[in-house]
């Protein structure tokens, strides 16, 4: 996944109609790095169980890895990122043209997803 530099976080805000303090206090929030390790796990079916030990897994590893490295793992800036992040993929999971426009991981899962499930319905 590609990272948002200063420069762009800033003209994103900007283009929000923010300016000032305003935009200097959500500033670092909006900025992130990207080329970060990340962990996919791929299933045939989504089932109750399925679904329960996914949920299970991640409230786990959220929690665990708040306490160990001394961070809030419910910081609100967090989960606002991920749906920003979700928002941009979501078009390319419902349609059915190979994804090309993120880096290559992305552009590997997505296009996997559509080769193996077809599109989600929404």
């Amino acid at each position: 996944m590609l990272g948002k530099t200063e420069e762009e976080a800033r003209a994103e805000l900007a283009a929000q109609g923010l300016d000032g303090a305003a935009l200097e206090a959500l500033l670092p929030n909006k900025v992130f790095p990207g080329s970060r390790p990340t962990n996919t796990l791929l299933f045939d079916r989504l089932d109750p169980h399925t679904l329960g030990m996914l949920v299970a897994l991640y409230e786990h590893k959220v929690f665990v890895q708040g306490a160990v490295l001394g961070i809030n793992s419910f910081d609100q800036w967090g989960v606002e990122l991920g749906k920003q992040l979700a928002g941009k993929l979501l078009p390319e999971l419902q349609g059915d043209r190979p994804a090309s426009s993120h880096d290559a991981s992305t552009n590997g899962l997505i296009n996997h997803f559509l080769a193996t499930t077809g599109r989600i319905e929404c």
